[in-house]
């Protein structure tokens, strides 16, 4: 109803100025256009809305620095990389630029009180721009007791198991205890781009 006063005031201020002519029949027009666009536009303002809020984002949560599992999170890279030279593939180089990464969304895990791979995206495109990488890949676990139970969890998903058996170069894993004592696991892979 706005719109239309306004464009009628326009219209009307149009035809002041520049002479035209002005009838009912723009109005019509004008609301005919309006009724043929309006659904197209209430759906763009619905995925708007809807889309804005449901991603979760880091600033929306406040993170705690938890301290490290050190002995545990070196369980795990020796069990990954002793099961990929085993199994035919190489090793991986620890990567202290995926160790900052991994640490920071195990904080955002233990935030959340839930695992995720919430702002995965962002993580793989900051280490790849960090360290030139030309893939990424993340897997995650909590209140698996132990590095073995953990590695053999993962290794049970296949998602998990692609992640540990892929062509990857580079990788470093977070440990960390929740306030119950809960283990949150991330461990981040990367394969280094052409140098």
């Amino acid at each position: 109803m706005i719109f239309l006063i306004s464009l009628q005031y326009w219209f009307t201020r149009a035809n002041r100025t520049l002479e035209i002519p002005f009838s009912t029949t723009y109005y019509l027009q004008i609301e005919q256009y309006m009724k043929m666009k309006m659904p197209y536009a209430l759906m763009f303002l619905f995925v708007l809305i809807v889309s804005s809020c449901s991603k979760e984002t880091i600033e929306n949560t406040i993170l705690v620095e938890s301290e490290n599992a050190i002995i545990v999170e070196n369980e795990i890279l020796e069990t990954v990389n002793s099961y990929r030279t085993a199994n035919g593939y190489n090793s991986l180089a620890y990567s202290a630029v995926a160790y900052k990464y991994a640490n920071a969304h195990t904080d955002y895990m233990i935030a959340k009180g839930s695992i995720s791979h919430d702002n995965f995206s962002a993580r793989a495109s900051d280490i790849s721009s960090e360290v030139n990488a030309s893939q990424v890949s993340e897997n995650v676990a909590r209140n698996y007791a132990s590095a073995q139970e953990t590695f053999e969890n993962w290794m049970n998903s296949s998602d998990h198991r692609k992640s540990i058996e892929g062509d990857f170069t580079h990788t470093a894993v977070s440990v960390k205890l929740d306030a119950n004592g809960n283990y949150y696991y991330t461990q981040l892979f990367y394969k280094l781009g052409i140098q």
